[in-house]
């Protein structure tokens, strides 16, 4: 199929990002493990020691941020629907976070049955269709979420990526429910045109499932 002329843009606007040529110089995977970087620095979510599970890992570039910050002392989990390259010292399953199955094998990996940090960065194939895309990555945002409220130690941290959209606002509404304290970050890396900003909930609140069990019951 013939590229189009979006296409071509892209990818020139994609082959001359400058987080892009500072991965390859770096051994990073993706240009997505400075946003990660950015934020970590900010808000210390990566402790040696500490538990971190990574949904919607592939290509990785989350995961070797996550694993160099653990110094060798902690516990990588990620997930993907996409196969991934392995990373020493992760622990991948391949498999639609989606799918209950998988779900429950995911949590069977965890190294205790509480973690510290849940990070997200989970999106949908985009079909082009506004309000289709819109709808299934919220699913995919409440599907982390939910997980993050079963997975979490009481201080736990859960890192989102979400985009403006429809559903934005009712989302915040909902991590407000859930954690003591929501904040949103943008990192650098992000590019400016992009509509995508993380979310950072901190400290669940004693209702948190209650919380959420009224949101998933109202839907």
């Amino acid at each position: 199929m013939k590229p189009t002329r979006t296409s071509k843009a892209w990818m020139r606007e994609h082959v001359n990002d400058p987080f892009v040529k500072k991965a390859k110089l770096e051994g990073y995977r993706s240009r997505a493990s400075y946003k990660l970087m950015e934020i970590d620095d900010r808000d210390k979510l990566i402790v040696p020691g500490s538990s971190v599970v990574d949904l919607g890992a592939t290509p990785g570039g989350w995961s070797q941020v996550a694993k160099e910050r653990l110094k060798g002392r902690g516990r990588v989990v990620a997930i993907d629907i996409l196969p991934m390259v392995p990373i020493q010292g992760v622990d991948f399953l391949e498999g639609d976070f989606n799918d209950p199955h998988i779900r429950q094998l995911l949590k069977e990996r965890l190294p205790s049955p509480q973690i510290d940090l849940v990070l997200s960065d989970l999106a949908p194939n985009i079909s082009g269709v506004a309000l289709y895309d819109q709808a299934r990555a919220t699913e995919l945002w409440v599907a982390a979420l939910e997980f993050a409220v079963q997975c979490l130690k009481p201080n736990g941290q859960f890192l989102v990526k979400v985009f403006h959209g429809i559903d934005f606002e009712d989302f915040v509404r909902l991590m407000r429910a859930v954690f003591i304290t929501v904040q949103t970050r943008k990192p650098a890396a992000s590019r400016d045109r992009s509509t995508e900003v993380y979310l950072l909930g901190k400290t669940l609140r004693e209702d948190a499932q209650s919380a959420l069990d009224r949101y998933l019951g109202a839907e």
